[in-house]
């Protein structure tokens, strides 16, 4: 399956009519990565997730990355925090942990849709509130009924990236990422490849084990393209252009869509090609915390209502 994104995506980027690649600024952008700084997302501790234990992290991350997606709108979904407002992932991670360590749980596998409501209670309703809920309460019925109620457990001998993702996409089809362009399908999976990335670097760098995650593609998102645009590595022309800009949302599986998500892959993979000993999801992770250096001159990011990313 890992295979068949890059390859679906390439195909997506050689019949691209609203999106295309600028390989001299690609080029030149290539030369200022600084590889010591190709770190996974998590290395930093936030909001100190490690110390939960690397059994309890994992399965924390099974139900985080689950609902991780969506957080647009006018007004944007946020929560106060002790750290001040925060909004989107990062407040869904916040949330999350701060609801299991007062409740003093090992889990959310019986959280009930009021305490739900609770935990993400913020300015405005989160989209896709009731659908994050079904998705969390499916998964945690599948971890119960199939793996013991220990997805950790489950998967503890697993230290490469095709099997461990084979076995997300496998047992929950919540995370299928598909498309369609030209009657072909299209392959993104970024939750699933996210999650997976997620365990291997964190057991990698917990329990010092040998694991492999060379395989992954990158997690097509809103983010990464936005700050590929700003760096003018992708360009769209003046229609998507226009519509992006003026922040008018995109309709799911469109053209626009799809464009934009496969180019950000085709371009990871060309930066893996050229700089030896690199994984693409490290340099996702790379693009991902560069969002934040190119804040300033971003354009806004597309708006395409879904539950991928």
């Amino acid at each position: 399956m890992l295979e068949k994104i890059i390859n679906s995506c390439k195909y997506v980027m050689n019949n691209a009519k609203f999106v295309t690649i600028n390989y001299d600024k690609l080029n030149v952008f290539i030369t200022t990565i600084d590889c010591k700084e190709l770190k996974h997302w998590l290395s930093n501790n936030p909001y100190k997730i490690l110390d939960l234990g690397i059994e309890n992290v994992i399965n924390f991350m099974l139900l985080f990355e689950s609902i991780d997606y969506s957080f647009w709108g006018a007004p944007k979904w946020t929560i106060d925090t002790e750290l001040g407002e925060k909004d989107g992932s990062d407040a869904l991670l916040y949330a999350m942990l701060e609801y299991v360590r007062k409740k003093k749980l090992s889990n959310l596998y019986d959280i009930t849709y009021e305490e739900f409501k609770v935990m993400l209670n913020g300015n405005v309703e989160i989209p896709f509130i009731k659908e994050r809920y079904e998705t969390l309460t499916k998964i945690s019925r599948i971890v119960k009924e199939k793996m013991n109620g220990n997805f950790y457990k489950y998967i503890y001998y697993i230290h490469n990236d095709i099997d461990l993702f084979q076995v997300i996409i496998s047992n929950f089809t919540s995370f299928k990422d598909e498309r369609e362009y030209n009657g072909e399908t299209i392959y993104f999976y970024k939750l699933a490849q996210l999650l997976t990335s997620d365990i291997l670097h964190l057991r990698e760098q917990i329990e010092k084990i040998r694991v492999d995650y060379s395989h992954l593609v990158g997690c097509a998102d809103y983010k990464i393209p936005q700050t590929m645009r700003a760096l003018g590595i992708i360009e769209y022309n003046e229609e998507l252009s226009n519509i992006i800009d003026n922040k008018l949302e995109i309709e799911y599986s469109s053209k626009y869509e799809v464009e934009i998500r496969a180019s950000m892959i085709v371009v990871i993979d060309y930066i893996k090609n050229r700089i030896l000993n690199t994984n693409a999801i490290d340099i996702n992770d790379y693009f991902f915390m560069t969002s934040k250096k190119v804040k300033a001159i971003a354009k806004p990011y597309h708006l395409c209502r879904n539950r991928n990313y």
